[in-house]
């Protein structure tokens, strides 16, 4: 399994930017692939077991996947677990930490392809190597998050 962790500090306490990291019909607001989705089977919003139908997008190639929560601690840590044609794909995750100046965000990604799923899946998806290309992704995720956190704020 392999495992890669992007972090950056945020001017914005830890119990707001839980709320938006766990709002996953808002996640395609700051995520350069994911266009949000919808909660499934009854689920209204984050809580260990909730399922999730993600839809996301890179260029002309547009997909869903099935997600299910397995970590829903408020102001400290989110993760959601990823399936795609009945295959563990993988867990993404955030972890809050409060620090000064804000609250330290670490987005997580953990592979859980089997090898031949991922070198066929970065074929596919012409991507390579994919540890690098959402390296790129989460921070992209992360400074627009740090945007909107800052304009949220705003409103508060």
């Amino acid at each position: 399994m392999e495992r890669i962790e992007v972090t950056r500090t945020i001017a914005a306490p830890a119990d707001r930017l839980y709320d938006m990291v766990s709002d996953l019909p808002r996640m395609g607001e700051w995520s350069p692939e994911n266009r949000g989705g919808k909660w499934r089977g009854g689920a209204t919003g984050p809580e260990v077991g909730a399922r999730f139908r993600g839809h996301n997008r890179k260029g002309i190639l547009r997909w869903s996947t099935n997600v299910t929560v397995g970590v829903a601690d408020p102001g400290n840590e989110f993760a959601f677990d990823v399936r795609s044609v009945g295959l563990s794909v993988s867990r993404w995750g955030y972890r809050l930490k409060t620090v000064e100046g804000g609250t330290a965000v670490t987005e997580y990604w953990d592979d859980m392809r089997k090898p031949f799923v991922a070198k066929v899946a970065g074929w596919v998806m012409r991507v390579p190597d994919r540890a690098a290309y959402n390296r790129a992704g989460m921070e992209h995720t992360l400074e627009k998050l740090d945007s909107c956190a800052c304009d949220d704020s705003a409103t508060d």
